[in-house]
């Protein structure tokens, strides 16, 4: 027997009839305003009713591994519907070899920082601006106290691996790439990699992520993870050609706010 208690206003835990827990739920809302179900352990379907029941009039999103039979079943069970698809890749931090056609080294007229001696204005509104063509994300709302505070307080930070590429003729900011350090045994994760669009054919984003590569070759780390859309053709080529293998994959499902839902048939 399940039974389902609120933490707080945005937790849920699911108990077993001996009061341990068989699963958590918490409700995320990002910057975007999306609203994410976050699902940890098991008695997914006793959670997703309960916070369903209660927060079901907006549209919510929630993610489940590709082989996640059980997860997806409770989901699709519940209204979601497919969203999109992304592959999990691993990535050496030592590339094979340099695709036809790249140039290697820096690009020429750029210089880069590190996002702790970055400006914060101009810092958040690339950020902002990158996240615009980042599948699956809306418009994204943020400040630069929230960013600030959101970026240097997250203990998975490191300046060395978040760095910005600056145009050296304006000053301005043209690209970022960061990768999260986790701590072992889990690898460091890259978070985003991104170019405007008035920079790019330029090889910056390569030449991002290869500097952000040496540093943790550097440390003696040999691989990084990250997660690609499956229909994002310019990232998926990218890794493909730091030597990446697919080692997973996730879905994102969305189930509409009840008044978008289509009413029972007649019957």
């Amino acid at each position: 027997m399940i039974s389902v208690r609120q933490e707080a206003p945005d937790r849920w835990t699911a108990l077993r009839s001996d009061g341990g827990a068989a699963g958590r739920l918490r409700l995320l809302v990002r910057p975007d305003d999306r609203r994410i179900l976050l699902l940890q352990g098991g008695a997914d379907g006793p959670l997703l009713d309960t916070v369903l029941a209660a927060e079901g009039d907006g549209d919510l999103y929630a993610e489940a591994g590709e082989d996640d039979g059980d997860r997806l079943s409770a989901l699709t069970s519940r209204d979601f519907t497919v969203a999109r698809r992304e592959h999990l890749y691993a990535v050496p931090t030592t590339p094979p070899t340099t695709p036809p056609g790249t140039a290697a080294g820096w690009p020429d007229g750029f210089a880069v920082v590190s996002a702790a001696d970055a400006d914060m204005v101009r810092l958040t509104a690339l950020d902002r601006d990158l996240r615009r063509d980042v599948p699956g994300t809306g418009e994204w709302r943020t400040d630069p106290r929230t960013f600030r505070r959101e970026t240097f307080g997250d203990p998975e930070f490191d300046p060395s691996t978040y760095l910005v590429a600056v145009d050296g003729d304006t000053g301005g900011y043209a690209g970022l790439v960061r990768v999260w350090i986790r701590a072992r045994p889990a690898r460091p994760r890259l978070g985003l990699i991104g170019v405007l669009p008035a920079y790019r054919r330029r090889g910056l984003a390569r030449a991002l992520v290869a500097r952000v590569f040496g540093v943790l070759r550097e440390r003696g780390e040999a691989e990084v993870v990250c997660e690609v859309d499956e229909t994002n053709a310019g990232s998926n080529a990218l890794f493909a050609g730091f030597g990446a293998r697919r080692i997973g994959g996730s879905v994102e499902l969305v189930r509409p706010a009840r008044n978008s839902l289509a009413p029972p048939a007649a019957g």
